[in-house]
């Protein structure tokens, strides 16, 4: 406690970087060590019989193996994901030096005229918010009000975005032809153009796409392309009749996916008359591979997919209590399993997302109710790979491992890909 809670953790803020270093204490510091134990895998703790002198414990340094992600609890993967991050932070730098030694406009000024021209052309139009509140109006009391408010947020936070990257581009178009001066703002889109980064990624830049957006580390082409996406989740959305919520919905393609999990909860409370604060959300993994295997939409509940897994992978497993029906309908089953070599974010299949009542059981945590379950991981959900300020909920997956074999690996689920 005194190391875990005060001396380190007492330095910690974040509830999951806590977590993970207290498991390390927990695995760490136990009555094995003064038996020769393993500090880490390969580092046997020194004899005190032979080590007996500065010379002793030199020469046992000697014999340990050098360092590998094992050590620290971390599959072999984990390295590979690390130089590819430095890989990636190196030539982000060199990018933003190399646009910053020349001029804003000179000979580039022909590929950003194309670059501007194919966003434009690309772009998605408005959604009709007047159109779409009148539908909305005579339901949205009714059993999917929820939803249907979430679908509200989302198409007039996409108008947001999309009106911004329109007005700004058309902006920057006419200052490149002369009709109007450039501006500090449309400098900053410039740059950012020219080496493909989305307006905003760069703290200092006055111009930002990113403000109005989602948490995102893609490039540019790859960000659009997620918009465009994006859109056309919405787009069926709205199409549906009653404005029913899709049957299985991508879940990072939703720009406050807190708010949809919300609407679960709410959905369930006003169902079965349960107070709202006594809700949390449990998460059962599907044998469904894609969203056309779903069947009919949930009377409670919903369907997600696009999330990834990082540090492990889902697969299947032998003991039949992992294949089990959920709600009498959701056919679940697999466990976490480790990871194939050179596989760092496997997909997930479909999940099944339900509201649930608090247990007495249960840990309140600043993160939501951790459940002790033995069977049971405690994974945190986050939208991008960088993790931190980007967590989202926790997800309830199924193991025949400890919990804290899966914490040292650092396994968490990620709604994007970089």
């Amino acid at each position: 406690y005194i190391f875990g809670e005060i001396m380190y953790g007492g330095h910690i803020t974040d509830f999951w970087d806590r977590k993970t270093n207290n498991t390390y204490l927990e695995v760490s510091f136990h009555d094995g060590l003064l038996k020769q134990a393993e500090l880490g895998h390969g580092f046997n703790s020194p004899d005190p019989q032979t080590c007996t002198t500065a010379a002793g414990y030199l020469k046992h340094l000697d014999t340990l193996p050098a360092e590998s992600p094992l050590i620290y609890g971390l599959h072999m993967n984990s390295e590979i994901a690390y130089l590819n991050n430095a890989t990636s932070s190196l030539l982000s730098t060199i990018l933003r030096l190399k646009a910053g030694g020349g001029g804003g406009g000179g000979s580039g000024g022909g590929n950003i005229s194309a670059i501007i021209e194919e966003l434009e052309g690309k772009l998605p139009p408005l959604f009709d918010m007047i159109d779409l509140n009148d539908k909305a109006q005579p339901i949205i009391k009714g059993k999917d009000g929820p939803y249907i408010v979430v679908l509200l947020q989302e198409a007039g936070r996409m108008n947001v975005l999309t009106g911004e990257i329109a007005r700004s581009l058309d902006e920057l178009r006419k200052g490149l032809l002369g009709q109007l001066n450039m501006s500090q703002k449309m400098e900053d889109l410039l740059s950012a153009l020219a080496i493909k980064q989305v307006p905003g990624r760069n703290p200092f830049h006055t111009a930002s796409w990113e403000k109005f957006a989602w948490p995102s580390m893609k490039g540019l082409q790859d960000w659009f392309a997620d918009l465009i996406l994006r859109c056309g989740q919405l787009t069926e959305w709205c199409a549906i009749d009653g404005l029913q919520t899709p049957i299985s919905v991508w879940f990072p393609g939703l720009f406050n996916p807190t708010a949809f999990l919300t609407g679960i909860k709410q959905v369930t409370a006003r169902l079965n008359s349960l107070a709202l604060d006594k809700m949390a959300t449990e998460t059962h993994v599907t044998a469904f591979n894609g969203p056309e295997e779903c069947g009919e939409r949930l009377p409670e509940g919903m369907y997600i997919h696009g999330l990834f897994c990082e540090g492990a992978q889902w697969g299947e497993c032998e003991n039949e209590k992992f294949d089990y029906v959920e709600d009498s309908t959701v056919q679940c089953a697999g466990i976490l399993r480790e990871s194939k070599p050179k596989e760092l974010l496997p997909p997930m299949p479909i999940i099944y997302v339900k509201a649930v009542q608090v247990q007495p059981s249960w840990d309140p945590q600043s993160v939501g109710y951790i459940r002790p379950e033995p069977d049971l991981y405690n994974c945190p959900v986050y939208l991008t790979t960088f993790r931190g300020p980007t967590w989202v909920f926790v997800a309830t997956l199924k193991t025949d491992k400890p919990a804290s074999h899966w914490v040292l690996r650092g396994v968490a689920l990620v709604a994007q890909l970089d």
